[in-house]
């Protein structure tokens, strides 16, 4: 990292990834090129979870190389007046795998909408029950943490 100043600690930036509306999951592309595409995520210990469809570009990416890095950035401002962007953010590499075991899979959703809709939990069972079949969740096993600030 060039900036040694605005490194973070892992736990901090672990932190961050988990502050962050959204990452930018970064994948290698079917031409050979960079891929990236927004997703939501949860983290479970050094794990991250994230779902898609059963089929299209990204999964066809990660089926074909599991490499994978998540881009997060959180508390994001700019300050006009001092010609600056105020954030901090986590970068998190790792192999993706699909996850097929149901109760895993089940953990996994109920992680996401636990940090995405803890207001309709009541309806998680139900909702779960409906989209399963039709629903892919990925992991993330992390492999490395990075991450900075700027305040």
């Amino acid at each position: 990292m060039r900036r040694k100043d605005r490194e973070i600690p892992k736990e901090d930036a672990l932190r961050a990834a988990d502050k962050c509306p959204y990452a930018v999951l970064c994948l290698i592309g079917p031409d050979g090129g960079p891929y990236g595409v927004p997703v939501n995520l949860a983290r479970d210990g050094e794990i991250v979870y994230f779902h898609s469809a059963m089929k299209g570009t990204k999964t066809d990416c990660m089926r074909r190389d599991s490499r994978v890095c998540l881009t997060c950035v959180g508390d994001m401002r700019i300050t006009g007046e001092e010609y600056t962007t105020k954030y901090e953010s986590a970068i998190l590499k790792g192999r993706a795998s699909e996850v097929t075991d149901k109760e895993e899979k089940v953990r996994a959703l109920r992680t996401l909408c636990e940090k995405y809709a803890p207001e309709h939990m009541d309806k998680f069972q139900e909702t779960v029950e409906k989209s399963l079949g039709g629903t892919a969740v990925w992991r993330v096993d992390i492999s490395e943490v990075t991450g900075k600030r700027n305040k």
